[in-house]
């Protein structure tokens, strides 16, 4: 039986229709999610935006449960700190390759003047916030308590340039990659501290809660979702889910795996009723 869910954002409930489904979720997927939680039915949201991004969301459906944000490094109430010593010198890394990056702290997220760009435009929009702009970004991470670092690549090729260069902090860093459907063909990095990602997030809230993983429902639409959704007992996967991620919600087992419509015809509606209309 399903007694919690944990639900990926952006390519899941948030979409590519700006008006429609982006920023926020269509309208009938918030009265899903406010039709369910009232029946005891937790849903925690888990994305790599920040907590202040998905604050609407929260809002709107009424789901005052604690969530996991910044790619795990937001968890409820625990957050985890990237040192700011290593903060700095990847930081450096990148920007002396002209990445476009941001840093991230629990409230705001910073970006050096230099780098303004379309980019900006696209993220602002996919976040609800402005960054807050600074004219040194390797320094002005020392004066903060970075919770993730977010590289940007313009595509699937600048995706392993930048990869290579993130691979020295490797041992240092957790460092996965994931996208938004309004801004393909972007490549999103998600730099957290060592050790944490989705995966952390879901077992903090699974204890948090009081709730066993084998009764959470995970639902997500890229491979990097299975950070969290590995752990949970059921899981379902959009139907514009990457097909490895299908493949690996069909090892859940009979009745115990979903895959549904895509995100554009509000796909997590038919998901929420087929784990919950059965119990």
């Amino acid at each position: 039986m399903v007694k919690a869910i944990i639900l990926d954002v952006d390519g899941v409930i948030v979409g590519e229709k700006i008006g429609y489904n982006s920023p926020n979720p269509h309208p009938d997927v918030i009265k899903a999610l406010r039709e369910v939680h009232p029946k005891g039915i937790p849903i925690a949201l888990c994305t790599a935006k920040p907590h202040f991004a998905i604050s609407q969301i929260i809002e709107d459906a009424g789901l005052d449960n604690l969530h996991i944000t910044d790619g795990g490094a937001v968890a409820g109430r625990k957050k985890h700190v990237i040192d700011t010593g290593i903060a700095h010198e990847v930081i450096k890394v990148l920007l002396k390759e002209n990445v476009y990056t941001e840093f991230y702290t629990v409230d705001d997220y910073f970006i050096q003047s230099s780098q303004r760009s379309p980019i900006t435009k696209q993220h602002t929009h996919i976040l609800q916030r402005e960054p807050k702009v600074v004219g040194s970004l390797s320094d002005e991470v020392a004066k903060h308590e970075p919770t993730k670092i977010m590289p940007i690549a313009r595509d699937e090729t600048d995706k392993q340039r930048v990869a290579q260069l993130l691979q020295p902090f490797a041992n240092r860093l957790q460092i996965s990659w994931g996208v938004h459907p309004v801004a393909l063909p972007l490549q999103f990095g998600i730099v957290t501290a060592l050790g944490i990602s989705k995966k952390e997030g879901a077992m903090e809230i699974s204890k948090s809660t009081n709730i066993s993983l084998d009764d959470f429902l995970g639902v997500g639409d890229s491979i990097s979702d299975w950070q969290f959704m590995e752990v949970c007992g059921y899981g379902a996967a959009m139907g514009n889910a990457s097909g490895e991620l299908k493949e690996k919600v069909k090892t859940k087992g009979d009745g115990k795996f979903y895959i549904g419509p895509g995100v554009d015809e509000n796909g997590i509606i038919e998901i929420l009723n087929f784990f919950i209309s059965q119990q």
